[in-house]
């Protein structure tokens, strides 16, 4: 047998400590791998936090209730895998599926037919990380998971009552009804006539991953040499935005969707298309590294009455205008009510902070480090502008990049954020409908 030593898990890159909520186990019990051992509440999320082994329970070292740093040793699980120090977290989510993946094996015959799953819980009820990644790998709905009764505190489906539902289900049991998810065709995004990305090749070279391979895996990074010569002056812009398409779609979409339209989901599918015109944009740096990301990860900062919180649209360039719209709601409303899940505050590779709702017209955001740009975007009012040697009346935003010089330019900047300027200006108002 050996000992393995269980730490509080860092549930967010900005976060320094956890309350320990709930103890599933106590010394002396016997506890399976991923099944509940405790419940952890941060500033930001809730979450429980399943067992990093199979084994008994030897020690619990803090009390429920008690607040404790991250990393800190708080209990101890006797084992017979390989002894180790073991990091909690959330279950992790299930791979991605492939676009042209082989169809699965069919389902048993008193089984019905589901859905592929949702990656987001709906807004009105929390969702373990561990209840989310059994319902992904056994394909149930969100829909579905919705109609599961739960035993947990506050009604909170626990991965018993999941596992109970599908013992259930699998003996013949009818499951709840599914919901069809209406399927949205994701237009084709606008080409607009800005300046033509630099090209990344003819500074910087591809280089063997060597050592950063496990930590930036392909296809989704690629590893750049970076350049001597990627430091110039900081170039900010500020530019008008065109808010004809938001007014005339607001009624029609607010009572098909049931939420408002409001400008960010036009903002982040601007950002989205220009960020596949100028991938440096989307980039970290790790030492004298440049890692490409392949995936588009949306980071939206949240104020709360906790703090600021960045939840992150994960594949935001594989969602349709009404996707982002859906997922920014729905990320929102959760980051307010504290019911996000670690996983969906971590993993941006670009954050957007809308400072213009309280009434600010320039900020300065500052990068959210290891992200190397940030979009800044100002309120949007109306003001005085001089068209065709003429006064009117137009609606005005200012919006800020904030970047970091090591990689991005002034050049590089001033062109990415024209890009998105061109896209918000000529928006194709059938994506909306």
């Amino acid at each position: 047998m050996s000992k393995i030593d269980v730490v509080m898990p860092q549930l967010g890159e900005s976060l320094t400590e956890g309350t320990i909520i709930k103890w599933h186990k106590k010394p002396g019990e016997k506890v399976k791998k991923d099944e509940t051992l405790l419940e952890i509440s941060t500033d930001k999320v809730d979450s429980e936090i399943p067992a990093p082994a199979s084994g008994v329970v030897t020690k619990i070292l803090f009390p429920e209730q008690k607040t404790v740093e991250v990393r800190t040793v708080i209990a101890e699980i006797e084992t017979d895998e390989e002894s180790a120090v073991v990091v909690l977290g959330p279950a992790p989510a299930a791979a991605k599926q492939p676009a042209k993946a082989s169809s699965p094996p069919p389902p048993p015959p008193a089984t019905p037919a589901v859905q592929r799953p949702v990656q987001a819980p709906a807004p009105g009820r929390f969702y373990s990380p561990l209840v989310l990644t059994i319902a992904r790998e056994e394909g149930i709905p969100m829909a579905e998971l919705e109609g599961i009764p739960g035993t947990g505190e506050g009604g909170r489906v626990s991965k018993k009552d999941l596992q109970a539902y599908l013992e259930q289900r699998k003996q013949g049991a009818s499951a709840a009804p599914a919901r069809a998810a209406a399927s949205l065709q994701s237009a084709q995004p606008p080409q607009p006539a800005g300046r033509a990305a630099p090209r990344i090749e003819s500074t910087l070279k591809h280089v063997d991953s060597g050592e950063l391979a496990g930590k930036y895996p392909p296809p989704k990074y690629e590893i750049l040499q970076m350049s001597n010569v990627l430091l110039k002056m900081s170039e900010h812009m500020t530019k008008s935005v065109q808010t004809s398409a938001r007014r005339r779609n607001a009624e029609s979409f607010e009572k098909r969707e049931g939420f408002k339209l409001t400008f960010m989901p036009f903002i982040c599918d601007a950002i989205v298309k220009a960020l596949k015109q100028f991938p440096l944009v989307n980039s970290s740096i790790d030492g004298d590294k440049i890692i490409l990301k392949k995936m588009i990860n949306l980071g939206i900062a949240v104020a709360t009455e906790n703090g600021l919180i960045v939840p992150v649209i994960k594949d935001a360039d594989e969602k349709n205008f009404t996707g982002l719209a859906r997922a920014i709601n729905d990320l929102g409303t959760r980051a307010r009510t504290k019911k996000l899940t670690p996983a969906e505050i971590e993993g941006g590779t670009f954050t957007i902070t809308n400072y213009g709702v309280f009434g600010t017209v320039i900020g300065v955001p500052i990068i959210n480090q290891p992200q190397v740009a940030i979009l800044g975007t100002g309120s949007i009012e109306k003001r005085a502008v001089v068209i065709n040697d003429g006064i009117a009346v137009r609606s005005i935003g200012y919006f800020t990049l904030g970047f970091d010089h090591r990689i991005v330019d002034g050049a590089l900047g001033g062109s990415f954020l024209e890009t998105v300027v061109k896209l918000l200006e000529n928006f194709d108002e059938n994506q909306v409908v």
